[in-house]
């Protein structure tokens, strides 16, 4: 924190274009590089904004000319990413699951695309709804973009059968503050002329993400994350790790009466599992029992209501574990 590898200075002291901390960067670039395995001819930009910022600067950069954008609409996430796009570009809702409040990701056969769309969006997991896609969307020729905030890393990518990724890095990566965007080389380069420099992915790429001073102390958490996550084997290992974690929660789940899962089950996430009392009266006294055992946010998002549990990396199984027993002792209880 105070003394950087005997530098004298923290990160956060440093120049972002001092030595120091372009290795920190550059070490960082690469270990995201192996981990997703990405392609040469993509480019790893370390940026600002969140995913929110993102909803406005991926139309910025990915119009290319085109007059219309393909969404699908799959909860909350997808439903800001649509109404900002909206503002730059005429949307093209491809497909929706609202007719059943989100509990569903649509068939591929049943996605209506435009003819001339500038790229294909999709949210891949939905934090509020507990939705995660388990496939790759085909997308012909047009650019699959994907908004992975809430569960990059957590599992392998295929990098090639996208034009572009981008997350935000508070669930998986680090501390809220940075933004990861890979996006294809020749994707960049024609941004709308009302882009500011700062959201150019060009300009980014030029600059190795440094036209203005990057999140340097969020960039180097990363970064440590990253090699954590290579300790732990890479993708493959922690996608095994989290399958084995969310079933201790969905195995019972599926057996008990007194909860209900609304998600489809092909569609269920693995790092958010909203759930609900057959009983909603009971919330209140479930939240605090909860509380009172040490575990905390596990009230739903206010737009859908019901508990959720977020199982994201770094949660340990035996997390999941002493939510299950709490649940069990509960239903005990009260059924």
């Amino acid at each position: 924190m105070l003394d950087w590898h005997g530098s004298g200075m923290g990160v956060m002291e440093m120049s972002h274009r001092g030595k120091e901390f372009i290795k920190i960067h550059a070490e960082a670039e690469a270990d995201l590089r192996e981990l997703l395995a990405v392609p040469s001819n993509y480019k790893v930009l370390f940026l600002q904004g969140g995913a929110i910022a993102e909803n406005a600067i991926v139309p910025m950069n990915m119009l290319r000319g085109h007059a219309v954008a393909d969404y699908v609409n799959t909860g909350e996430w997808s439903k800001k990413s649509i109404k900002e796009a909206g503002k730059y570009c005429r949307v093209n809702v491809a497909a929706s699951s609202e007719d059943r409040s989100f509990t569903y990701i649509p068939a591929r056969e049943t996605w209506v695309l435009s003819a001339d769309a500038a790229y294909v969006h999709i949210c891949s997991n939905e934090t509020i709804g507990g939705l995660e896609y388990h496939w790759v969307p085909e997308t012909g020729g047009v650019p699959l973009v994907a908004d992975m905030s809430s569960h990059i890393l957590s599992r392998p990518v295929d990098v090639a059968k996208y034009g572009l990724i981008y997350a935000g890095a508070q669930k998986n990566i680090g501390p809220a503050g940075l933004t990861i965007v890979i996006v294809r080389d020749d994707l960049i380069g024609k941004a709308l002329p009302i882009t500011p420099s700062a959201f150019d992915y060009k300009q980014q790429a030029d600059h190795d993400s440094m036209l203005n001073t990057p999140p340097t102390y969020a960039v180097y958490i990363a970064g440590l994350v990253f090699k954590w996550l290579k300790k732990q084997g890479g993708m493959a290992a922690i996608e095994r790790h989290n399958i084995v974690k969310v079933a201790v929660l969905y195995d019972y789940l599926d057996q008990s009466g007194f909860f209900v899962s609304p998600v489809a089950r092909a569609d269920r996430s693995r790092m958010n599992v909203p759930f609900r009392l057959k009983n909603e009266s009971l919330d209140g006294a479930f939240l605090k029992g909860a509380e009172e055992r040490g575990m905390v946010e596990l009230k739903g998002h206010r737009a859908v209501g019901g508990m959720r549990a977020s199982i994201y990396n770094a949660m340990p199984i035996d997390g999941v574990r002493k939510l299950v027993e709490y649940m069990k002792e509960f239903e005990a209880q009260n059924a």
